[in-house]
């Protein structure tokens, strides 16, 4: 009798556990989902994208001093700086020597940076020389700032700047790319953002393609693809550099790879800075800051 009553009782327990799992999703589940179009698969003739191990190769700088250092810039006095998931503003000088230069702090931590005209560095929030930290902004169009994923100045001093989400933060950003829905500004999670040489267009990665928004001329306001179809999720951006993990682009066309197919030494790398023939890689998945020399490769 014991063993029936079991198996009777199983059915009903697996129902009532599904209908536990369904009120859970529909009722207290953080996102409200839409259809995930996926891009089709990436085609591209085999010879152009060779599989290599160049970014097995990467000099490790920093290596145990940073966390997660997700962007590098140089400023005009070629000090490197980075900004870790801890909080601090970092910068290696010439000397080879490491500075923990400006802790903003661990909530607010800077994912994209840059320096302007006048050598400050720059997220969303101004550091400069003098201990000064400024915040830029912190609202658009009304609402709250919160994933603010990477920023550029132009000549004129103005600051272009995208949001990867106004709804999920740095900590839960892959709940956004399970959402589907468009809650980045410029596009569906923004993340890098450049202008071209001429600054008569930027050009701003999102989840699956890199879209060109233009600023001047006829088409001035208007959007088009800029790449698509692309071998992985793009991330940072720089006017020669485009980071999509593993593989990188220019101008729309590839032009060189590297990559670390089994992610041995560097992985998740989120951004690429040419600097004296090398690239400096940030990582959102690593304690040092990957560099690579171009020539050799």
């Amino acid at each position: 009798m014991t063993p029936k009553r079991c198996v009777s009782a199983c059915p009903g327990f697996l129902v009532a556990c599904l209908l536990a799992l369904t009120l859970q999703i529909f009722f207290f589940s953080p996102i409200s989902p839409d259809l995930l179009e996926l891009p089709p698969p990436f085609s591209s003739a085999s010879h152009l994208l060779p599989t290599n191990t160049h970014l097995q190769r990467v000099i490790k700088i920093g290596e145990g001093n940073l966390k997660d250092p997700e962007d590098v810039c140089v400023d005009r006095n070629d000090v490197v700086y980075t900004a870790t998931r801890d909080g601090w503003v970092k910068r290696l000088h010439k000397n080879e020597t490491w500075q923990d230069w400006k802790f903003i702090d661990t909530t607010h931590a800077l994912l994209g940076i840059t320096t302007t005209m006048e050598n400050d560095l720059i997220g969303l929030l101004k550091a400069s020389e003098d201990g000064v930290v400024t915040a830029l902004a912190s609202h658009v169009n009304g609402s709250k700032i919160w994933f603010t994923e990477d920023v550029i100045e132009a000549s004129d001093g103005s600051l272009y700047f995208s949001v990867a989400s106004t709804k999920f933060g740095l900590d839960n950003w892959y709940l956004d790319v399970f959402e589907a829905k468009p809650h980045g500004q410029y596009s569906s999670f923004a993340n890098g953002v450049t202008l071209s040489r001429e600054e008569d267009y930027l050009v701003v990665c999102e989840t699956w393609k890199c879209l060109k928004y233009w600023l001047k001329g006829e088409t001035k306001g208007e959007t088009e693809i800029f790449v698509q179809n692309l071998p992985g999720g793009p991330d940072n951006i720089n006017p020669r550099w485009l980071v999509l993990d593993r593989y990188t682009r220019a101008d729309g066309n590839i032009i060189r790879t590297f990559q670390d197919p089994n992610g041995k030494v560097m992985s998740f790398v989120t951004s690429a800075f040419e600097f004296e023939d090398h690239l400096y890689l940030g990582s959102l998945n690593s304690n040092f800051i990957g560099k690579l020399p171009l020539k050799a490769e």
